[in-house]
């Protein structure tokens, strides 16, 4: 028997147009399009062409319009700025927003010109993301914190009118002044923007520059409000920078019209959500997740979201998720494993969980690292909720792989996310483009063309697109990705294609010896990477974080999960050495920094990546590496 997420998976391949179609029925467009999809310029695909649409009409005045502009659309809740909470309705919100665009404007900024956002995570934030779509320009938007060198690399690319910054953010109970980071990354850019404005906070208080600087409440003082400017679907909406192998950051690309359809045809079919419920994406807006589900997804559906300037421990303690799920009615939230992991470490018998209400809470979804099966167990057994693991990347704005609660939900399978969601086509392929049997470990790709939301190119630079993601595997998106899809159609995410490891001529995947570590008892969190071996070629080294409260040895623990990866991987696994250590390398979203791990074991030169949250970490990597008798390169 067939249910709704195989008709609609079925019917997403076979009739993408008509599919995606009568998605896009729930967007209000100011003109509908000619064609749903072009493929006259293949490998550029575009969706809607011909369109007109605006992305902040949608996601703020339709609502207004419609009848909601009474219900609360953000609440903004800051831990580390003494508990403010704030909330905005949408009427709130439009007019803000509306205000800033106006002041934009007063600036210069148009339809397809660029605004660098460079913010903590402040309603301001969000507002400024919105005021940019609302004039039909296009936002970047860079981690709050980024290096000044990072920061003018992103400007010179994207090179922006405006640029909209802050004087600080906060880190817990540290201040990060931002504006002397503006100052040197502009003094360091071939571009100059036109202007900047500056939020300036209690915490910390910005020199302005005469003639460039505008303060953030004098120009909303005067500005006159703006309305929402009709652009092609197809026009770029924001751009979104991560890493690139060369040095140079490749700006991804989403547009207007496929951006929303996908998003909003996600909140119900994805998450389960109706206009009205609370929906808490615990990330930042630095971040793509912070992009679709703290801004656009929850607005264009008619959700209440929730910005969270805080973290998951320490903001005061490991109750904080719990203390705003209670407080603000939360039904779904969405976070990193790694939050998870961080919660378990510090609290492993969910003592504090007890303290709140959370009967309103439906479930849980994880993304963004890989979910090993003991923080999935841990999370179902203490939450008493579905807890769902997802798969995507920045470049697809939305999930490639996840269990469809709102249209069927499916058994869970500990460490797969499930099957693909509809509009995917997810194949798995060896190095030379073939497809690999049912279980077999290759590169995970997906048939072109990609659906609605995911990238169409990146910023001025269409040759480094196909390079980057279409040239090694002909006719499919490299998602860069290894693993597997089993009998049942799951698909299992096992590693970045660089973190398998080919050990005596057996290629192993690290996020396998990985799950085997995670399920010792004391094991908070950890992490596998594959080091130079002159036999074996590679060989597999571990790095433990032990929950809070552990008295056993170390000794005895590294001995432990090295007789467990024995066990039940087998020697194969060439697994001997293990290293307890008190945290792990991660980028500000959560990802664990396995690369840099990896060149610092194998004396290669490398550079210490701008979006790492704590560099103080990789010291106590290196010293575990030479206590287990390897040298280390720092840079």
């Amino acid at each position: 028997m067939t249910n709704r997420y195989d008709e609609a998976y079925t019917r997403s391949l076979q009739d993408p147009e008509g599919f995606w179609g009568e998605a896009a029925d729930d967007i209000h467009w100011h003109k509908r399009w000619d064609k749903v999809f072009d493929d006259s310029n293949a490998p550029f695909y575009r969706w809607f062409v011909g369109g007109k649409v605006n992305t902040c009409f949608n996601a703020l005045d339709r609502h207004v319009d419609g009848g909601r502009g009474e219900q609360a659309a953000l609440i903004y809740d800051s831990p580390v700025t003494g508990n403010t909470v704030k909330t905005f309705t949408y009427r709130e919100l439009r007019d803000q927003v509306a205000r800033f665009a106006g002041a934009l404007r007063s600036l210069g900024v148009g339809p397809g010109d660029r605004v660098v956002i460079y913010m903590p995570m402040v309603p301001e934030a969000i507002v400024a993301m919105l005021a940019t779509a609302r004039l039909g320009a296009v936002h970047s938007v860079v981690f709050g914190g980024f290096a000044a060198g990072e920061l003018a690399g992103r400007i010179d690319d994207a090179q922006p009118r405006v640029i909209v910054s802050a004087s600080c953010g906060i880190e817990v109970n540290r201040v990060i002044a931002y504006k002397p980071l503006l100052d040197g990354a502009i003094e360091l850019a071939r571009h100059k923007p036109d202007a900047c404005v500056i939020l300036q906070r209690p915490q910390e208080k910005a020199a302005l520059v005469d003639g460039r600087d505008h303060d953030w409440d004098a120009v909303m003082a005067t500005a006159e409000p703006a309305d929402c400017v009709p652009v092609a679907a197809t026009d770029p909406l924001y751009i979104l920078y991560t890493s690139g192998t060369t040095g140079t950051p490749k700006g991804v690309v989403h547009d207007n019209g496929g951006h929303m359809v996908a998003l909003k045809w996600s909140m119900r079919n994805i998450y389960d959500v109706e206009p009205g419920d609370v929906y808490w994406a615990a990330s930042d807006v630095g971040w793509v997740v912070g992009h679709s589900y703290i801004v656009y997804g929850p607005l264009l559906h008619g959700c209440t979201t929730i910005l969270y300037e805080g973290k998951p421990v320490g903001t005061p303690d490991a109750s904080a998720f719990w203390r705003i799920i209670s407080e603000h009615g939360v039904n779904v939230l969405f976070t990193a494993p790694t939050a998870f992991r961080a919660i378990k470490r510090e609290d492993p018998d969910a003592k504090l969980m007890g303290r709140y209400d959370l009967s309103h809470f439906k479930m849980l979804f994880l993304a963004g690292e890989r979910t090993d099966p003991d923080t999935l167990a841990w999370a179902e057994s203490n939450l008493g909720k579905p807890v769902v693991d997802h798969w995507w990347q920045t470049e697809t704005a939305w999930a490639i792989a996840a269990n469809c609660m709102g249209l069927h939900p499916f058994p869970i399978k500990p460490g797969s996310p499930t099957k693909a969601v509809p509009g995917w086509d997810v194949h798995v392929v060896d190095a030379d483009n073939n497809e690999v049997e049912s279980g077999t470990i290759g590169a995970i790709v997906i048939k072109l063309p990609l659906p609605p939301g995911a990238l169409p190119t990146l910023w001025n630079a269409d040759d480094r697109f196909v390079e980057s993601y279409l040239a090694e595997f002909p006719g499919y998106y490299k998602t860069a990705d290894a693993g597997c899809i089993d009998g049942d159609g799951y698909i299992y995410v096992m590693a970045r294609t660089d973190d398998i490891i080919n050990v005596a001529g057996h290629r192993l995947s690290t996020g396998a010896i990985e799950e085997v570590l995670a399920a010792h008892a004391d094991v908070a969190e950890c992490a596998v990477v594959g080091v130079a071996d002159g036999i074996k070629g590679q060989v597999p080294i571990g790095f433990l974080v032990l929950k809070a409260g552990v008295g056993r040895s170390s000794e005895d623990i590294v001995a432990e999960v090295v007789g467990m990866v024995r066990e039940r991987i087998g020697p194969v696994a060439a697994f001997r050495q293990a290293a307890v250590v008190e945290g792990l390398p991660k980028t500000r979203s959560g990802k664990i920094l396995r690369g840099t791990m990896q060149k610092i074991a194998d004396a290669e030169d490398h550079k210490i990546p701008p979006t790492i949250d704590d560099p103080t970490v990789l010291d106590g990597i290196e010293q575990a590496l030479m206590r287990l008798g390897y040298a280390g390169a720092r840079p």
